[in-house]
């Protein structure tokens, strides 16, 4: 027992000097190729509803060629590969680290754009304008120059660290991470802890999220006889889908109002949102004006967190929001599981209970950074896909002093929180790939 435990102690001594020595700063030669990177990364329109997958795949190959980096391309439904980059750790019997990014993006307005969003123009103040800076283009770059750094520094890392670049996250990542997480070859990589998407921070804090909101896509249509337009008459579409708009409204209100008191983050609580709304008979001028449609269709991005009762929920929606006494109906375009597959609750602990937020932590603080307090991400990402099998995630993307513009007009990044991003990931890949741990990880992602 007492060989053992000055064993492990030597371990864990080994793991945490590895990381205790500052990264030498890179010259601003490499400094510009990096950025260079980054700019051509972002001109590459990987833009539903047809993004441009094979230059992407071209353009990371490259760079993976570059570092050494052995690499395979899966692709599990046509037109759509899985790039998976993987830097061999001195002990394969180790569980993995999975650092995760996806390639595509959402289209951009270019007319409510000050420069085109994929253009990937640098203003005055270093900031650099295009869609996917910070939705997350730029985390994938991060990782490759971090791994970049580290190898130019000589550092081996004892863990094998795969990097993972993925379509369609942003259609919901069916064909993507629901693909790749079910593959016999992601089963292969023996992952301990993955990484994935975080949210700009606009104080100086980095924000870190260890669960998820349940996308549930939902429709509801109301029936009724057509009558015309100045009929006054009850059980109309229209009048039966405005009933639902007006309670779907209170809730909503309801639910903003505990963010809006502090009570509850806002991934901690259930949003609603209408999407669409479709009724009327067209012509090719508008709409004909005096006839009442027998179909009115509303459209709501519902997010469920983690610990909201679905059940309970579905019979909200059932009962209040589309009654079939109103002659309503319902579906959901996408249903989102609330729950992991073994019914437990889908989350990471960010406590002392799960070591790998010890050492995550740590790295942050060694960069001489902060965190905020841990959240829900308010939204979804493919790091639910990895948490669904039980494998720790951590949602982080380092950009502080920063606004949220991911999905907005003008979305962009500074040059220097880009660089300090490159610099953090470069102490925390090291010291997450560097931590021993177990070498049988199945305990911990049970007890998580």
């Amino acid at each position: 027992m007492t060989i053992f435990l000055l064993s492990l102690f030597f371990l864990l001594a080994a793991s945490a000097a590895a990381g205790s020595s500052p990264p030498e700063p890179p010259t601003a030669q490499e400094d510009a190729a990096a950025l260079d990177r980054f700019k051509r990364y972002l001109q590459i329109p990987s833009v539903h509803p047809n993004p441009d997958y094979s230059a992407t795949t071209d353009f990371l190959l490259a760079i993976a060629g570059e570092l050494g980096l052995a690499s395979r391309v899966l692709e599990f439904v046509p037109g759509k590969p899985v790039l998976l980059f993987t830097w061999q750790g001195s002990d394969p019997s180790l569980p993995s680290l999975l650092l995760n990014s996806h390639v595509d993006v959402v289209p951009a307005e270019p007319s409510k754009w000050s420069s085109p969003p994929f253009a990937a123009a640098e203003d005055s103040r270093g900031n650099v304008l295009a869609r996917g800076s910070q939705d997350m283009k730029c985390v994938g770059l991060q990782y490759l120059e971090a791994i970049r750094r580290l190898k130019r520094a000589g550092f081996k890392p004892p863990r094998s660290v795969h990097v993972s670049f993925l379509p369609d996250e942003e259609i919901g990542g069916n064909d993507g991470a629901g693909q790749f997480t079910g593959s016999k070859e992601f089963q292969d990589l023996n992952v301990g802890l993955a990484l994935d998407e975080g949210l700009a921070s606009e104080g100086d804090e980095y924000r870190v999220f260890y669960a998820e909101r349940s996308p549930w896509w939902l429709a509801v249509k109301a029936m009724g006889r057509p009558g015309h337009g100045s009929k006054l008459f009850d059980n109309s579409a229209m009048e039966n889908l405005g009933k639902s708009l007006e309670i779907v409204s209170k809730f909503r209100a309801a639910q903003f109002d505990l963010v809006k008191a502090g009570i509850a983050a806002e991934g901690e609580v259930v949003s609603v949102n209408p999407v669409f709304l479709k009724a009327g008979t067209p012509t090719p001028t508008g709409f004909v004006m005096n006839l009442q449609p027998s179909e009115a269709e509303a459209g709501f991005d519902v997010r469920m967190p983690p610990f909201a009762d679905p059940v309970a929920m579905e019979k909200r929606i059932a009962e209040e929001w589309a009654p079939a006494s109103r002659n309503m109906t319902y579906e959901f375009k996408q249903k989102t599981p609330v729950k992991r597959r073994d019914g437990s609750l889908n989350y990471t602990p960010v406590d002392d209970s799960n070591p790998w937020w010890s050492v995550f932590k740590e790295a942050i603080s060694k960069s001489n950074q902060r965190l905020a307090k841990p959240e829900i991400f308010p939204a979804s990402t493919d790091a639910r896909y990895f948490r669904d099998l039980g494998i720790p995630a951590f949602g982080f993307s380092p950009m502080a002093n920063t606004p949220i513009l991911l999905h907005d007009h003008n979305e962009f990044l500074s040059s220097r929180e880009y660089f300090k991003g490159i610099e953090v990931y470069q102490i925390l890949l090291n010291s997450l790939a560097s931590f021993v741990g177990s070498k049988d990880d199945t305990t911990s992602h049970s007890e998580l």
